[in-house]
């Protein structure tokens, strides 16, 4: 690893880290079981009988040990069934632990299950105060809050009338207005930041952002990757009740990744990862482009090896190697697989991210109707995208893969190099943001002398 490229991770780490702060949530051993019942005739049976027993026992969460600081934005990742709303549910004391314990520090608000403490008869004034009381409010704190939380749900003449007659727009903005304007030490959200239309979702994201700078401390579930990559220092999975995973955000992604594309099994270990460094110095001979650019050496690889990516690299128009890219110039983005079985309709994919993960740009010959047809076993290719990279300078990582849809369209990864390249993009033009818009800019008149 090279000078820079060290000073680059240490900088994401330091960054990614949290200061040594006090705890605010220690969770230790933490279980929970449910009994499943045949029938609703057996449930009762049991509950009347005392040697009568028909239950099988379901795990949602087993042995789950957890600390985290004032500060720390927690990114909960996992398939459906994981475990992660039966946990957040815990921590916020709507369902009661089967062992371990939960201790917390300071003031909780939670955006779970939205609304679930709102009467139905009492409209939308009267919930907010009686929301406020649950959450442990004065009825002078409420008071103080009544405006910011009018505002934010902004729903207007509805806000008197009860809220059994309001639509679910209107019933999710208000509650989430009422959850969220109580100042709390820790805030937890499960996957409702994107409630109402989306000028109430962007009002959200800002109310979201600035619990960040405040140095709140969080909880966030959700399904959505660049949520993750975008707002959370710390990521822990969950797979079949236990946590598989506990550390950085990055690596958290790509471990999730791997799980979800079937590269683990359900107890995290690795399943059908046959890209080991044998079958990679097997083919390293033919490798003829690599060598010119800076391979990232914390690369994630993994694919089941029917398909093996054996060389890369980033070229201009005359085929020459680029490692400084202007976003400007027309590049070629390519990669050499050998095919190790006969493959219908492979294709490829070439992601670039930024130094935080992120997911820039990218495509794949699927998304472009490009048919591939039968790939034999022993064939090499090349695929080659040509493109100009349009991004602001600054560093990137190169991802390239090959895959596949098996004959029950599930997505097989033959071969997947996870950041593989390390490039910077430099430009001649001054730019906002992280994309170059190159417009084309008319100026006239249209009134005067």
């Amino acid at each position: 690893m090279g000078k820079q490229e060290k000073e680059i991770k240490l900088e994401q780490q330091h960054k990614e880290e949290p200061e040594n702060k006090e705890n605010m949530i220690e969770i230790e051993k933490l279980g929970k079981k449910y009994k499943m019942y045949p029938s609703k005739k057996d449930r009762l049976l049991e509950i009347l009988l005392p040697n009568y027993e028909k239950h099988s026992t379901f795990t949602a969460l087993e042995d789950f040990d957890l600390t985290l600081k004032k500060g720390e934005i927690l990114g909960i990742l996992g398939r459906n069934g994981a475990g992660k709303s039966t946990l957040l549910k815990m921590i916020t004391g709507v369902v009661n632990p089967t062992s371990g314990s939960i201790k917390i520090k300071g003031k909780i608000s939670s955006l779970l299950e939205l609304g679930t403490a709102f009467n139905q008869e009492l409209t939308g004034y009267e919930n907010i105060y009686q929301h406020g009381q649950i959450m442990g409010l004065t009825q002078e704190e409420i008071k103080e809050k009544e405006k910011e939380i009018i505002d934010f749900a902004d729903i207007g003449e509805h806000l008197n009338q009860p809220v059994k007659t309001y639509s679910s727009g209107m019933f999710a903005r208000l509650a989430f207005a009422c959850a969220i304007n109580v100042d709390p030490d820790i805030l937890i959200v499960d996957e409702v930041l994107s409630v109402g239309d989306m000028a109430f979702q962007l009002k959200c994201f800002k109310k979201f952002e600035q619990f960040k700078k405040k140095g709140k401390t969080i909880l966030f579930v959700t399904h959505s990757i660049s949520d993750v990559l975008n707002n959370c220092n710390r990521t822990i999975i969950l797979q079949q009740g236990k946590k598989i995973f506990d550390g950085g955000v990055k690596e958290g992604v790509e471990e999730y990744k791997k799980l979800i594309t079937k590269m683990k099994d359900n107890q995290g270990e690795k399943g059908k990862n046959k890209i080991t460094k044998e079958v990679l110095e097997s083919v390293s001979e033919k490798a003829e482009w690599k060598k010119h650019f800076a391979i990232n050496p914390d690369m994630v690889t993994y694919g089941n090896n029917d398909a093996t990516i054996f060389d890369y690299g980033i070229f201009d128009e005359n085929n020459q190697p680029l490692t400084m890219i202007d976003n400007d110039e027309w590049i070629d983005i390519k990669f050499k697989v050998q095919f190790n079985q006969d493959i219908e309709e492979p294709f490829a994919s070439v992601t670039i991210k930024d130094f935080h993960g992120k997911e820039m740009c990218g495509n794949n010959t699927n998304f472009l109707n490009i048919s591939t047809g039968t790939c034999q076993k022993g064939e090499e290719y090349i695929f080659d995208f040509k493109q100009k990279l349009r991004l602001a300078p600054g560093k990137y990582t190169l991802s390239v893969s090959c895959n596949h849809f098996d004959e029950n369209g599930e997505l097989v990864i033959m071969h997947r190099n996870y950041d593989a390249l390390i490039f910077e993009v430099t430009s001649q033009k001054k730019m906002v943001g992280c994309f170059d818009m190159n417009p084309t800019v008319e100026f006239k008149k249209i009134k005067g002398k």
